[in-house]
């Protein structure tokens, strides 16, 4: 359905909302039909508008883009293909755009909280991933295992940008994530809240498959692309564990590698 005339009365800026440069999470810029699909339904933070090309064949995620934004009383604007693609950052938005409050930060502490009847936290840990497909296809494998909360650190990493929201395909909606100015600090304040740090080091001589997890509170810390975990970081973690090879190659993808770490802890747990 078309969202009500008031709402088109509403919106007479023709050009892209400002967006912020701020230091936050970001997420502002929202791209691909899933992940603004889950950003309506997830409705945690305000959509600005949305905006769909005009040349779009019908689909039903469509229609339920349509639906959820009327019901939130969110503009959708039709505009010309060339137009929706040059506002975009991807390079596949699938014709459909959506301008948003930059995402709910929460404090690190709030991640460690153990709710009644709720399993144990199982907190996810960039160590300076900084290929946005990469961290956008981890936190959808992340969400899919039962993460709980996400820690990135302020500075030498990639917060969400609307390729990792893209990649992420609405997961960004669902999992809290805190800002956190050392990774180095805010594992011993996790350690100290009595939460197991669990880094993925190829190096390391103990197979992830060993781990016996329990039903304790765990924190997974993956590293960079290439460098892997930094020496502070690789310190600090209680056990460092490994994916075990079995083919020529020697490393795995990052995204594929976090995929594999969460649904091991899953299945520990």
């Amino acid at each position: 359905g078309k969202a009500p005339n008031a709402l088109v009365a509403m919106g007479p800026q023709a050009t892209k909302p400002r967006t912020s440069k701020s230091t936050g999470l970001g997420g502002e810029q929202v791209e691909g039909r899933q992940a603004v699909r889950e950003l309506l339904l997830a409705n945690r933070r305000d959509t600005r508008e949305i905006w769909m090309a005009a040349d779009l064949d019908p689909a039903p995620v469509l229609d339920d883009i349509r639906e959820l934004a009327a019901e939130a009383r969110v503009l959708v604007k039709v505009v010309g293909r060339g137009k929706l693609d040059a506002a975009a950052r991807t390079d596949a938005p699938q014709g459909v755009l959506a301008f948003a409050r930059p995402l709910p930060e929460v404090a690190l502490e709030d991640l460690l909280k153990t709710r009644a009847g709720m399993p144990a936290p199982f907190l996810l840990l960039s160590d300076g991933i900084t290929d946005p497909g990469n961290l956008g296809a981890l936190l959808r494998s992340a969400e899919c295992a039962g993460v709980t909360g996400v820690v990135l650190p302020q500075h030498r990493a990639v917060h969400i940008t609307p390729a990792v929201t893209k990649a992420a395909a609405g997961s960004v909606e669902h999992i809290p994530m805190a800002l956190v100015g050392g990774l180095p600090t805010a594992i011993r304040q996790l350690q100290d809240a009595g939460v197991w740090v669990i880094g993925l080091d190829e190096r390391a001589e103990k197979a992830i498959w060993q781990l016996d997890l329990g039903d304790r509170p765990v924190a997974l810390v993956l590293g960079a692309e290439g460098p892997g975990l930094s020496r502070l970081v690789r310190d600090r973690c209680d056990e460092l564990v490994s994916i075990p090879m079995r083919g020529r190659l020697a490393s795995l993808n990052v995204g594929t590698a976090g995929a594999l770490a969460c649904f091991e802890v899953a299945r520990g747990r």
